[in-house]
């Protein structure tokens, strides 16, 4: 079979992470495969569709590295084609126009749960042979009988439609709703294989009876598990950063990012967590996806992250954070490198380079040392760096006491509590940056006096 998936975002606001790991899945798949993979934009919804968030989109999949052979296909576009698919359901009696009002069906909705029935349309305008007109909507004739499907996740799943009602597959001739559009997309676009979350699985048997109505084949489906915060409920705005964006902002490096999210859901044969995009593609299977719910872990994506970050050369983590590469900022990146999650990381421990430290009085003070003893302690070491002997201060550390020598120097130097060490800090700094900290610190407690 010549595989052919399909990324089908709806531009209604910015990729959001469950949307990224989908597209991601079909990637896998499509090149596991040497299948075809089609961008397609749902953008039916005219009041939410904004250029901005396409444009979101599609920058975004570009940052994670995802490519497409087809697309992007815009649904806004193709309006005639699913109007001449509308007009064929009508013809042939499986559609037709109805025009009840909203408190018409809102009356028998509340109807029906008071006697204790599932609400549903009760076919009202079925048999009215209502004109198609502006206050009409279309609705398909829905097979009173059980649908069912082998789910390549989750197993044969069924649906007994005669619950389900006529439903409404357009609000008027040229505005298709979401489960009629998909369907002519994806026979129009040959899909072989719809992969996509868990949440679309009480659609998927309105979209087979559609199919069947037009006679069109039925794609496979496999529903991928939904991403759950900590908590273990639907991943949300509430508890975590939800739009893709958002990490790459924070300085999450993609190839990460895509290590992690594959991971999110899917596990290799072994208890591997490292790959490279072709690796993954390599390993993918969709029997390999779990159907519990995919806990998102920022633990584990700060540590994956960290692990990437380590993988590259300072130089190129310069360039990367927008930092000349000179010798200065490299040996700035390789004594902080260390303690980094995040590219954002080096901008922030890096800070303490490049400004001179704010001071106040609880820095400054240790192990309750009077003013003048610090100021004693940072005399010492300004005179071992003054001569060039900053091989010293561990000597000073030994005679004076290694607590009561660093301590005041890492403030000096940094105006942090907790920073790299002050013989680290004095090699990046150098003697005369390392003289000018002194003194202004020494200056500080002299105010403090």
């Amino acid at each position: 079979m010549n595989v052919r998936v399909r990324m089908a975002p709806s531009p209604t606001g910015n990729l959001h992470i469950g949307t990224a790991r989908t597209a991601l899945f079909n990637w896998l798949y499509a090149k596991k495969y040497g299948g075809t993979l089609v961008l397609r934009i749902e953008d039916t919804d005219t009041e939410r569709s904004k250029p901005e968030f396409e444009k979101d989109i599609i920058d975004q999949l570009k940052w994670l590295g995802l490519t497409w052979d087809e697309g992007p296909v815009r649904q806004s576009e193709r309006l005639h084609i699913y109007e001449g698919y509308l007009r064929q359901l009508l013809a042939n009696g499986n559609a037709y126009w109805c025009n009840c009002t909203k408190e018409d069906l809102e009356a028998k909705r509340k109807n029906m749960m008071e006697a204790g029935i599932a609400p549903k349309y009760d076919g009202h305008c079925r048999d009215k042979k209502v004109a198609e007109g502006t206050n009409a909507v279309i609705r398909f004739v829905m097979p009173e009988r059980v649908f069912s499907f082998t789910d390549l996740v989750r197993g044969k799943i069924e649906f007994n439609m005669a619950l389900a009602g006529d439903i409404v597959i357009a609000k008027s001739i040229k505005s298709p709703l979401y489960n009629f559009a998909v369907v002519v997309d994806d026979h129009e676009m040959a899909i072989t294989h719809v992969i996509r979350g868990e949440d679309g699985i009480p659609n998927t048997p309105k979209q087979l009876a559609i199919q069947e109505a037009l006679g069109f084949k039925h794609p496979h489906y496999g529903h991928i598990p939904l991403i759950l915060d900590a908590d273990r409920t639907k991943m949300s705005k509430r508890n975590s950063a939800t739009a893709l964006k958002e990490y790459a902002d924070a300085g999450y490096l993609p190839e990460a990012m895509v290590n992690f999210l594959a991971l999110l859901g899917w596990h290799p044969v072994d208890d591997r967590e490292m790959f490279t995009p072709i690796e993954l593609a390599e390993a993918f299977s969709l029997e390999r996806v779990q159907k519990a719910g995919a806990v998102f872990s920022l633990d584990k994506l700060n540590w994956m992250n960290a692990h990437y970050i380590k993988k590259m050369t300072d130089e190129e983590i310069a360039i990367k954070i927008g930092w000349e590469p000179n010798d200065m900022n490299v040996r700035i990146i390789a004594l902080v490198k260390s303690r980094t999650q995040t590219l954002k990381d080096f901008e922030t421990q890096g800070a303490i380079f490049f400004h001179l430290p704010e001071y106040n009085t609880a820095l400054l003070a240790w192990k309750e040392m009077a003013t003048e003893e610090i100021s004693a302690s940072l005399r010492r070491c300004a005179d071992a760096i003054g001569v060039g002997h900053s091989a010293d201060i561990p000597a000073l550390g030994e005679k004076y006491g290694k607590g009561e020598t660093y301590w005041p120097l890492r403030v000096a130097l940094s105006g942090q509590k907790e920073s790299p060490s002050p013989i680290e800090l004095l090699h990046v700094l150098g003697k005369e940056e390392s003289l000018k900290r002194i003194e202004h610190a020494l200056g500080k407690l002299a105010s403090y006096a």
